[in-house]
């Protein structure tokens, strides 16, 4: 690990303007849950790639230009800008299409694959913040800036791709969806040189809203931007990456369903997963037994909505659902009891909960903020079904996957699929620095957590 912030030099800037896409349409309106995100950041999330044998790192930069221009003509909402209206009692948001992303060639100097890829016992490094353009920007900043930025940033003995992708134009699932596709028609071209790759699973872009009541424009209740728009930034926190075998989660699963499913293996392992890092928090906290607090699970609505969304559908549709109880409550009780509110919080998001909360957000419309978060929660983001290391550009597996400063607060865990197939999962936790400490020696945290997979294991991965 350096011991100093390396430089990270920015050596060319692309502007990506793909072609027309006759399917387009000149405006997108944006729905009930797009709009909250106006003043949330941008998503960052990256991969991290070895050199290639016989491919220079120029010839990786075409590449990825050339296969994000096509990219973009499938997913052309990226290629946007949005445009704030003035009514006269509040205001509209829409996504106007046509202007082009941006992609960055930057080097990190004195920085190698071991320093953002090894994490036993360490915290992850904070240069990795400067892998990604647009630092801390809101969604709201894509009237002015893209709403995609691509940073491919140069290693002593490798590169980072790092995504910056424009939160009110969809969520994670859209995220990877985007992503994957890049790298499909990436992988596609260096092997047939295609004129027009056919997507394996093309996205949907019919924005879904509920007819007769929800339906676009949907009109904001501020009179100007300085009402609604809030610029968070992180106080100074400590963040590790945590990996959990899947041999470890299986036994974790186990656990949960003896202790509160009475066997019967109704909870799952992410929610047994989340009762744990909702415990061990609370726990390294020392919070008052009398003081409520929660635990938010980021949920999607494609599958649950009826008729059911696409699981292509290009855009948001999630909720940051939340489950509550007090922290002498929670740690009285064991872990399948902590499971068990999970995994009915689950249940209960049907179709009519949705649609419950959307005609709620009509009633009230407004944008959210992460000054919102309660101290006393955490909130668990992301998916380990996110399938981000079977992104194949066509220069084999990535190494690690890694974000930049992007909703990073104090009680925020993020998941990842584990490298190695299998089920295993990396947490990407935050916290303050005394709190991190006391997770660190949590007795029931610890004897979960299972060890890292060694950096000469992802290095030995086949490339291409």
């Amino acid at each position: 690990m350096p011991s100093h912030s390396p430089v990270i030099h920015i050596i060319e800037t692309y502007n990506i303007t793909p072609k027309p896409n006759p399917v387009a349409p000149r405006e997108l309106h944006l729905t009930v849950w797009d709009l909250p995100m106006l003043s949330f950041h941008y998503i960052q999330k990256g991969l991290l790639f070895a050199n290639q044998r016989d491919l220079s790192l120029e010839e990786v930069i075409e590449r990825l230009k050339r296969s994000l221009d096509e990219a973009l003509y499938h997913f052309y909402p990226l290629a946007g800008r949005l445009r704030l209206v003035t009514c006269d009692d509040g205001v509209t948001c829409h996504v106007e299409i046509g202007h082009g992303a941006e992609l960055v060639h930057a080097k990190a100097d004195g920085i190698t694959i071991a320093d953002v890829a090894e994490t036993d016992g360490l915290d992850l490094p904070d240069f990795l913040k400067g892998f990604f353009s647009l630092d801390l920007a809101v969604n709201f900043d894509g009237c002015t800036n893209p709403l995609l930025a691509v940073q491919v940033t140069e290693l002593d003995d490798g590169f980072f791709v790092g995504c910056v992708f424009n939160h009110a134009i969809g969520d994670g699932t859209s995220f990877w969806e985007f992503f994957s596709a890049w790298a499909e028609i990436c992988r596609a071209k260096s092997k047939a040189g295609q004129e027009l790759v056919v997507l394996s699973k093309p996205p949907v872009h019919d924005r879904f809203f509920l007819q007769g009541y929800a339906e676009p424009p949907i009109k904001l209740p501020y009179l100007s931007p300085d009402q609604f728009v809030v610029w968070f930034k992180p106080p100074p926190l400590r963040e590790r990456m945590f990996h959990f075998s899947s041999e470890s989660l299986a036994k974790l699963k186990a656990r949960a369903n003896e202790e509160y499913g009475q066997g019967t293996g109704i909870i799952s392992t992410f929610q047994a997963l989340s009762a744990l890092m909702w415990r061990c928090i609370t726990r390294a906290r020392r919070v008052s037994p009398s003081q409520e607090i929660g635990c938010r699970l980021a949920i999607q609505n494609r599958a649950r909505l009826q008729p059911q969304l696409s699981p292509n559908y290009f855009g948001n549709s999630i909720y940051a659902m939340r489950i509550s109880t007090t922290a002498g409550e929670l740690l009285s009780h064991n872990l399948g009891w902590a499971a068990w509110l999970a995994n009915q919080a689950v249940a209960n998001h049907s179709d009519s909960t949705i649609r419950d909360y959307m005609h709620a957000y009509m009633a009230k419309p407004m944008v959210y903020n992460l000054n919102m978060f309660d101290v006393y929660s955490i909130m668990m983001g992301s998916s380990p079904r996110f399938d981000m290391y079977g992104c194949d550009f066509g220069w084999g597996k990535a190494v690690a996957a890694r974000s930049g400063s992007a909703h990073k607060f104090d009680g925020k865990v993020s998941s990842y699929p584990g490298w190695q197939v299998g089920g295993s999962v990396d947490l990407e936790v935050c916290l303050l620095p005394e709190y991190m400490s006391a997770l660190e020696n949590d007795e029931e945290f610890i004897n979960v957590v299972s060890p890292p997979v060694k950096l000469n294991v992802l290095l030995e991965a086949p490339r291409k």
